[in-house]
């Protein structure tokens, strides 16, 4: 029986070095010192832009907020997908239950890398596969607005996840896979500057294809089907296709896309609904040229049909 044991002893070793390699592979990662230095302090004007381009109180204000309520965020959204809860946690400026003990460089760790204060990842329920494309000037001039916002107690509960999704470690090779601070749309460097404007605002804080880009099945995003719609995260619905593909907006025009975004009408007189809702009323709060370089890009990007399956149709 020789052979058998130095057989379990060869797998053993196996796994000892496989064990080894992915806690490697997996370990958080944080930012340089080089992008660090890119965090001067930030401006509060041009953060409470990046703060409604980023969709921060969409999920981090308790559900159906008005007015100045949307900027107690105190967390505590549930998020049902089919990986589990998640539960946008406490993000107000309150020192114990929220992120007012943090650093500047604490917040850009978490929007560029996932990563938390504590060293742990962050889930990707958080969209930091978007936010990783933002400038570090723009993190620094956020976190100067957030620190106009109120403090407001309360821990928010923990996401609820089974096993194998509740071990963050794991996480580390999901980002290996899926982290990447490129631009998904290459543009040429003659592209107009709307177009290019809009690519950051869209890609970046806007993540907009965090739910209009179909998933594979690790839950990344399907670049080569870039905001080709997807089925909805949470219920059984479907977000659109927002290309000039086979059921996108392609009969949009720039200026219909725009006033979309501004007043929430489409071109047929047709109101937003759903998840955009909150969505459209943070664009409001953006810029006439914002949204028109939006729209820009959003024209620019190449047409792909419909990225879920076709909807049945039920007999009345």
């Amino acid at each position: 029986m020789a052979w058998l044991k130095k057989l379990v002893g060869a797998a053993l070793v196996v796994g000892c070095v496989g064990a080894v390699t992915g806690w490697v592979l997996s370990a958080p990662v944080t930012l340089d010192t080089q992008t660090l230095t890119q965090l001067a302090p930030g401006d509060a004007a041009r953060g409470k832009r990046i703060f409604y381009a980023g969709g921060c109180t969409s999920c981090h204000a308790k559900q159906g907020s008005q007015g100045d309520a949307r900027l107690r965020l105190v967390g505590g959204l549930e998020l049902k997908t089919p990986f589990g809860t998640f539960v946008p946690p406490n993000i107000s400026q309150d020192p114990n239950d929220g992120i007012g003990a943090w650093s500047v460089e604490d917040l850009a760790n978490a929007m560029l890398k996932g990563v938390s204060p504590s060293g742990e990842h962050f889930y990707p329920a958080f969209p930091y596969a978007s936010y990783a494309r933002m400038k570090p000037s723009d993190i620094a001039d956020l976190y100067a607005f957030l620190k106009t916002l109120p403090a407001v107690a309360g821990k928010a509960p923990g996401n609820s996840l089974a096993f194998p999704f509740n071990i963050r470690r794991g996480i580390g090779l999901w980002k290996r896979l899926y982290l990447n601070d490129q631009p998904v749309v290459a543009l040429a460097d003659s592209a107009p500057e709307a177009v290019m404007a809009g690519r950051y605002l869209v890609e970046g804080p806007g993540h907009c294809g965090e739910c209009h880009t179909p998933r594979d099945f690790a839950g990344g995003t399907r670049k080569g089907e870039w905001l080709a719609g997807a089925v909805a995260a949470e219920g059984s619905g479907v977000v659109p296709n927002i290309t000039s593909g086979k059921g996108g907006i392609g009969g949009w025009s720039e200026a219909d896309i725009a006033n979309y975004l501004e007043t929430g009408f489409t071109p047929n007189f047709d109101s937003v609904g759903g998840a955009m809702v909150d969505v459209q009323r943070n664009m409001a709060e953006l810029t006439a040229g914002d949204r028109a370089a939006i729209a820009a890009y959003l024209k620019a990007v190449p047409p792909h049909p419909n990225g879920y399956p076709a909807r049945q149709k039920t007999a009345n």
